[in-house]
């Protein structure tokens, strides 16, 4: 039995693999941080085995907290994920698989690959809707695509929604894919309404250097991205310098920052209603928002799963907090779990991959809305 994670987005350290029924591994921090929970590895040659699975350094993760009553995805193709329950005590996460291929896929989350975005960007860019608003290089010289769909005249409301500021949150580049496919759809109706009124400017994935990497929230310089956007260094971070800058040049009339969540069981949206300057009229849109997108997909809850910062206490280095500041709009970061929605939960998927792009073609309900279109 051989085990490996040396293909895009994989993380894992082999210590043990002599024995299937104490299979010993540990998952690998982020490149300069200390960051670590994401894992995605293969196992070659097992066919016919009963393996018991031990992540053995669990309990350093960055969220122990999330393991109790967890699952992990696994899949034969690498395409088509099933779920495994988990056990989790004394830092150990165990799981146990009896093998039926002599190749099985094992992630924390349904991976979403390089090569997979590469065909997102195509599939947009190849559309008579969508075209290539600028290219940023990464810290390693990867490209991040920023993606115009729609109406382009500079009085069109614009809308910008980045995804993947944390790598190993690929459910949110799912949602993208969602979001995207349906954007360029010349039969939906809304889609349609929408192209013809705003300017839709979309980032699948702000942390490529990191997807690839296998990181958990950092980049190739070990920046958190989310924590980088008060004052982003073109050196650290040209990712969020990039991107913000395009911002300032356009406006920003309404954003969505798409992300997972470890531990939360249910799908959110955490607001900025720390802000300095925050107004009764942004609230009353943050309300509405919730409650539309509510109207459109069960799978979303208007409740906050983190508690609301006191006013004025919003940390501005955060995307949701600093752009609804320097804007003044609608600033939201949507959370979507790792493990399940437990109000509607899917025993065989989890939250997986159709539930993803499913909130991703939902969103453009509350959009339309919220500029009364």
């Amino acid at each position: 039995m051989y085990i490996d994670a040396g293909f895009d987005g994989g993380n894992i350290e082999v210590v043990s693999c002599d024995n299937p029924r104490a299979i010993d591994l540990k998952i690998q921090p982020d490149t300069r941080s200390g960051h670590a929970q994401w894992f995605y590895f293969r196992v070659l040659g097992g066919a016919g085995q009963q393996c018991c699975f031990r992540i053995v350094n669990a309990g350093d993760a960055a969220y122990p907290e999330a393991w109790p009553d967890g699952s992990v995805v696994l899949s034969v193709d690498g395409e088509n994920w099933f779920r495994a329950p988990t056990r989790y005590a004394d830092s150990l996460l165990t799981f146990e698989h009896n093998n039926e291929s002599d190749v099985l896929y094992v992630a924390l989350s349904p991976p979403y690959s390089a090569a997979q975005h590469q065909a997102l960007v195509g599939r947009a860019l190849s559309s008579e809707f969508c075209r290539l608003h600028a290219a940023i290089p990464t810290v390693e010289g990867r490209t991040i695509e920023v993606l115009a769909l729609g109406n382009h005249a500079a009085d069109a409301p614009a809308i910008w929604i980045i995804a993947r500021q944390h790598p190993g949150e690929p459910m949110a580049e799912w949602f993208m894919e969602g979001l995207i496919d349906r954007l360029i759809d010349p039969q939906d109706a809304l889609a349609t309404k929408l192209r013809q009124s705003l300017a839709f400017y979309l980032v699948p994935n702000m942390n490529p250097d990191g997807s690839v990497a296998g990181h958990l929230r950092t980049n190739a310089a070990g920046i958190d991205l989310n924590r980088a956007w008060a004052d982003p260094s073109p050196e650290t971070c040209p990712e969020v310098a990039g991107v913000r800058a395009l911002m300032d040049q356009r406006g920003v009339d309404a954003f969505l920052d798409i992300h997972g969540d470890e531990e939360f069981r249910f799908v959110f949206a955490a607001g900025c209603e720390g802000i300095p300057g925050f107004t009764e009229e942004m609230a009353e849109q943050d309300r509405k928002f919730r409650v539309n997108f509510r109207a459109e997909n069960p799978d979303f809850s208007v409740k906050n799963g983190y508690p609301p910062d006191a006013p004025g206490a919003a940390d501005l280095s955060i995307a949701c907090s600093q752009i609804g500041h320097r804007f003044g709009c609608l600033a939201m970061t949507i959370e979507m779990p790792f493990k399940d929605n437990a109000a509607r939960p899917d025993p065989i998927a989890g939250w997986g991959v159709d539930h993803s792009k499913a909130l991703g073609r939902a969103v453009l309900a509350p959009i339309a809305k919220h500029f009364d279109l």
